[in-house]
């Protein structure tokens, strides 16, 4: 299975990405995912004012920071293990590679980053949650073009 897919697969494949290209695509969605989590962490006094049902059950079982800590690491470490394993996997054609990137990052954008940027503001900013998305989804996408360049041939690193 090796030698016709050119990949070993192992747990390192899970948790620690192919070359610095993925590695950057990763930092940056998390970097929606922690802010989201610390400005939570630091706003929410008692869990009821927590919205995500999910993370108000762990928070009341648990404690805030706690139950909020562990919410978001079991959540979120799916996404990075898919992310991580992706970077092992997956070889297309540069022009097609190209594509499927921006659409890798179009996803991520309105799905992780765009709604934790939305949960995160919602603590700040009073304003429709379609509005905090959009924003998010946006500003990661300036971020994306800016520092992974998904539209740029990158496999060599």
């Amino acid at each position: 299975m090796e030698k016709k897919l050119g990949v070993a697969f192992g747990l390192k494949c899970f948790f620690f990405p192919n070359n610095n290209h993925w590695f950057k695509r990763i930092l940056l969605v998390f970097a929606f995912i922690f802010f989201d989590y610390f400005i939570t962490l630091i706003s929410c006094q008692f869990t009821y004012e927590e919205a995500n049902l999910y993370a108000r059950g762990f928070m009341e079982i648990l404690g805030v920071p706690l139950g909020l800590t562990l919410f978001v690491f079991m959540a979120n470490l799916p996404i990075y293990m898919t992310l991580s394993l992706d970077s092992h996997i997956i070889r297309f054609p540069p022009r097609i590679a190209v594509f499927i990137e921006v659409l890798v990052d179009i996803m991520f954008a309105w799905f992780v980053a765009g709604s934790h940027f939305s949960g995160g503001t919602s603590w700040l900013w009073y304003a429709p949650e379609w509005i905090g998305q959009s924003f998010g989804t946006l500003l990661y996408l300036i971020m994306a073009f800016l520092i992974i360049k998904p539209h740029k041939l990158q496999y060599g690193t």
